[in-house]
């Protein structure tokens, strides 16, 4: 009986701040976002169908019936959050697990069927062209092609029938389980933050796990044993063994390895079978220099073993930046050393920073430690910049960065809601490196990015390569933690989180946002990714794109009209000549025709002679996408930063046209 009473005692108290953090979000949209809006019935009509769209896209577990009940408190969502009543936000998710329970029992007798692959029907495939189903018959019928097409599509790859249906079986076996280990913090962070992006597409809620985690990326350091982990149909596996960390010192734990049990110091081994990625996470992470045991199921078999690791700092140095110097030719036999950087991410360690720490974790750091690394080695003779998927990071290291490149001068331009706009600008004199720069881009490069490729593309100090735009998203996001006042937010003992607002736009230089637009290349290279949706401009919610007065500023002279209609004209001529290339701009005409189209075939000689057509434009897909794109996670190859492939040849190739071309005006002004 009192174990009972703690329980509800503790459910009570749940709620109770769960409401609380509701109200204050609801009080510090208005307060700190650019639009000033407040959570109004304007903001409720966009919050239902975001909320609802966020737990189901495809439309496959809510009915019609279910979504005109949800309706009918579309107009009292903001009053609701006001009160910090969530009653209509727990009540979806009800309905939400009662439905994905009963259509993933479906779906598991629907894998054990026989499947006719003669008949010719077609499955819609995306949700936004299907209307809600109006009976679980309906809903059943979608289920059926859905499975249908998962199975014919790993029969064509030339996976056994049986084979195919017990993937399935995991994969599903894992949705039902992750819904299973959703707790309510989950539950109101997907709430909140469906609440937030009703003002703009980056504004989310963090609740304090979520921020522990995010706050992990930013100082690529953790207190760990150095082990990525993943789930799968229950058990926790170990997907990779970060080098250098207390697992790879120890040398016992290997990849594939199921982690079934941890425990603490002496303490007892806690089963984890079933258990929450995210917890058992936790669970093993800890102060450096303490002890965790693992009781671990060895991925070759035999017995159960405990091992017993000390935590260590764990260094995250797949994500840093990272350089390398290449020596290279050109089919017309000309040379050049080409120092190549990678950035990943604009990382920062903000902890490290306010504490004062020596070292800390910096983008900008690290960039000049490698500039200064290519001068030890004899110096280069031009530098790429690669920015490919880098999707921004801290402010500060961008314009830091930019200081590294340009002398004293403005570096972005921001407006406050108010209207202000400040400019913020590089005050350290001279550069590290004042030679040839490429800067390459593609559509996932954004934010910090796009601030770095805009400075340097404005003050002509550089050319930009890569896909026709980047991402487009100019705006700034402010952490704050979730409290009735940022001043006294240290007294507060309850951590409910953190609130990330877009509280500024940014500018380029020449006064014109990234927002939407993104930074435009130079030179454009024939990619499938610059075809995709994928920008600020196809996200719900975004800010439109303006200009504002540019700022007072110095171009240089590295950079002319003449210069890049001459630079891509030579790229265009070898465009045409490259077998690779030719494939790629045959595999995007096809995806252009392609793409119009609401649905696809489930009759196997259709879809079996559409992917041979595919792989006879593109090859395999997989080697498409590692050519085109660099590798930049857990599985990154360390030692190759920037392999040899048709995409990264012919950046290397519009390199040395640019030192030639610039040792051409040189000369012609002597």
């Amino acid at each position: 009986m009192l174990a009972a009473t703690t329980i509800f005692a503790q459910q009570l108290a749940t709620q109770a701040a769960d409401s609380e953090t509701a109200k204050l979000i609801t009080e510090m949209i208005p307060r700190y976002h650019l639009s000033r809006q407040r959570v109004d019935d304007g903001i409720a009509a966009k919050l239902l169908p975001t909320f609802i769209k966020d737990l189901d896209p495809q439309k496959q577990y809510f009915l019609q019936s279910d979504i005109s009940d949800f309706e009918r408190s579309r107009d009292t969502l903001d009053d609701a959050l006001r009160d910090g009543n969530l009653d209509f936000a727990f009540r979806v998710f009800d309905v939400y697990s009662e439905r994905l329970h009963r259509q993933l029992e479906v779906a598991h007798q629907l894998i054990d069927a026989e499947h006719d692959f003669t008949v010719d029907e077609e499955i819609t495939i995306s949700g936004d062209d299907l209307a809600w189903a109006t009976s679980e018959a309906e809903l059943d019928e979608r289920w059926r092609k859905r499975i249908k097409y998962q199975l014919l599509d790993r029969k064509l790859d030339g996976t056994e029938v049986e084979e195919a249906r017990e993937q399935l079986h995991k994969r599903y076996r894992n949705v039902k389980l992750n819904m299973d280990q959703m707790n309510e913090q989950d539950k109101l962070e997907i709430y909140l933050t469906a609440l937030t992006r009703c003002f703009d597409p980056h504004s989310s809620y963090m609740s304090p796990q979520t921020w522990q985690d995010f706050e992990i990326q930013l100082r690529l350091s953790l207190d760990g044993i150095g082990a990525a982990l993943r789930a799968d149909d229950g058990y926790t596996v170990v997907a990779q063994i970060v080098p250098g960390g207390a697992a790879d010192k120890d040398g016992r734990l290997k990849v594939g390895d199921k982690i079934v049990g941890v425990g603490q110091e002496e303490g007892e081994i806690e089963d984890i079978f079933e258990m929450k990625l995210s917890d058992v996470v936790r669970k093993i992470r800890g102060k450096r220099g303490t002890v965790v045991r693992l009781r671990v199921k060895p991925a070759d078999g035999g017995e159960s073993v405990v091992y017993d690791l000390t935590r260590q700092k764990i260094e995250l140095k797949e994500s840093e930046v990272k350089g390398e110097v290449l020596e290279t030719t050109d089919r017309l036999g000309r040379e050049g050393r080409v120092g190549i950087i990678q950035i990943p991410s604009f990382y920062r360690d903000f902890a490290g920073a306010q504490s004062g720490v020596r070292n800390f974790k910096s983008a900008a750091a690290d960039v000049a430690a490698v500039l200064e690394s290519f001068s030890e080695q004899g110096g280069v003779d031009a530098i790429v910049i690669d920015l490919r998927n880098n999707g921004g990071g801290a402010l500060s290291e961008a314009i830091e960065i930019s200081g590294l490149f340009i002398d004293q001068g403005p570096v972005v331009q921001v407006k406050e809601p108010s209207g202000r706009v400040q400019s913020l600008e590089d005050e350290d004199p001279g550069v590290l490196y004042s030679g040839p720069l490429v800067v390459l881009c593609n559509r996932s490069s954004a934010s910090a990015s796009e601030i770095f490729a805009g400075v340097i593309k404005d003050y002509r100090r550089g050319i930009v390569v890569g896909d026709t735009t980047t991402h487009g998203k100019g705006t700034v996001q402010n952490l704050m933690d979730v409290a009735p006042n940022q001043m006294f937010r240290i007294l507060q003992r309850t951590q409910r989180g953190k609130l990330k607002l877009t509280i500024q736009q940014f500018y380029r230089v020449n006064g014109h946002s990234t927002q939407n637009n993104g930074v435009p290349s130079d030179i454009v290279l024939p990619s499938l990714i610059d075809h995709w949706d994928l920008g600020e401009a196809f996200l719900d919610n975004a800010l439109p794109f303006d200009r504002i007065r540019p700022a007072v500023f110095s171009p240089g002279r590295f950079v002319s009209e003449e210069l890049i209609a001459g630079l891509q004209q030579r790229s265009e001529q070898r465009i045409r000549n490259d077998d690779d290339f030719q494939k790629i701009e045959k595999a995007i005409r096809r995806y252009l025709d392609r793409k119009s189209r609401k649905t696809v075939s489930l009759k196997e000689e259709t879809m079996k002679a559409e992917r041979e057509a595919d792989e006879e434009l593109v090859g395999d897909s997989k080697e498409l996408e590692e050519t085109a794109e660099p590798e930049t996670g857990a599985d990154a190859t360390k030692e190759e930063i920037f392999p040899e492939s048709y995409y990264n040849d012919e950046v290397l190739n519009i390199t040395l046209d640019y030192i030639r071309a610039l040792q051409g005006a040189v000369a012609a002004k002597r």
